[in-house]
């Protein structure tokens, strides 16, 4: 027994998974288009190079795997499975796609979307990866200026920049809501200015591009939180009030977790998005055809809230 196996071909690895598959070494010739004693001798050959009985020939009226041949099969998958994939690759890259995709969203950007880009991506693009990134405010222009994105979804707080390209696709309504313990929940605290005498949550800025400004702040009050999901946790406790996008609290508006608040000082907002690219670095087919399909669902959105 060798103690050093050797390296198998390609080839004898696509042989020995065609025998798997018919079941039978006359099966695979003719898969293969092979005479039967090629095929026969080219999983003789495997097998003397790795140093294992990779079939039972003489139990059984079909070649049968043994043990070794069964680990043998995972691992021969898994390389003519990464070959195959290498090959699409590179086809994809003759014909002038991208190896990679890299885009940045505002974590305002609803999930349905998000699901609904990357989902039909894949299925046009199974060989282009794509690398995503979820920010607030400021950030996703900070990972498009420093290269980190392709391609950027970002919100109304980011700096107009000569470099920087835009294309809207769409926005989303920031509604105020509180737990219904909360104070601004009760019948009677809808005055106007009411919401500045409570905490308002409000996400801040990780990025230095906008980290001054404000938006739909009226509260003299306010927490800052870096991330939206620790945000409606803390919502839903009943610890302050804050400007939530509505997809994101329908379900706990619908089953009473969250009220929406009736505040004339702090009505629903609309929080527009804009596709975010370099000039010098423009979208190729693949990065293209992601913007295209975030405007058309801006559109079939009605351009307003998704």
């Amino acid at each position: 027994m060798l103690s050093n196996p050797g390296a198998p071909t390609l080839d004898q690895l696509k042989v020995f998974l065609a025998v798997v598959e018919v079941g039978s070494f006359a099966g695979a010739a003719r898969k293969l288009h092979r005479a039967t004693s090629v095929v026969s001798y080219s999983i003789a050959n495997l097998e003397s190079q790795l140093g294992v009985q990779l079939f039972d020939r003489h139990t059984t009226r079909k070649p049968q795997l043994t043990d070794a041949g069964r680990l043998v099969l995972s691992e021969a998958r898994l390389v003519h499975n990464g070959v195959n994939s290498l090959r699409s690759k590179v086809k994809g890259l003759l014909q002038g796609l991208e190896a990679e995709v890299r885009l940045a969203v505002d974590v305002m950007l609803p999930s349905s979307r998000v699901v609904d880009a990357l989902k039909a991506f894949r299925e046009q693009f199974p060989t282009v990866s794509l690398n995503l990134r979820v920010e607030a405010l400021g950030g996703v222009t900070q990972l498009v200026l420093n290269g980190e994105a392709s391609i950027g979804v970002s919100g109304p707080l980011n700096p107009v920049l000569d470099r920087v390209e835009r294309i809207s696709v769409g926005s989303v309504a920031l509604i105020p809501v509180a737990a219904p313990s909360h104070p601004l929940a009760t019948a009677g605290s809808n005055a106007p200015g009411a919401g500045r005498e409570h905490t308002q949550l409000v996400l801040s800025d990780r990025s230095s591009l906008t980290r001054n400004q404000e938006f739909a702040v009226i509260s003299a009050h306010t927490w800052r939180l870096a991330d939206l999901g620790s945000k409606h946790m803390l919502l839903k406790e009943g610890i302050g009030w804050g400007n939530m996008p509505e997809p994101m609290v329908r379900e706990d508006l619908a089953n009473g977790r969250l009220v929406r608040l009736d505040m004339p000082d702090a009505a629903s907002v609309t929080y527009p998005f804009d596709v975010i690219y370099l000039t010098e670095n423009p979208p190729g087919p693949a990065a293209a055809w992601l913007i295209d399909r975030l405007a058309q669902q801006a559109v079939a959105g009605g351009g307003g809230a998704t």
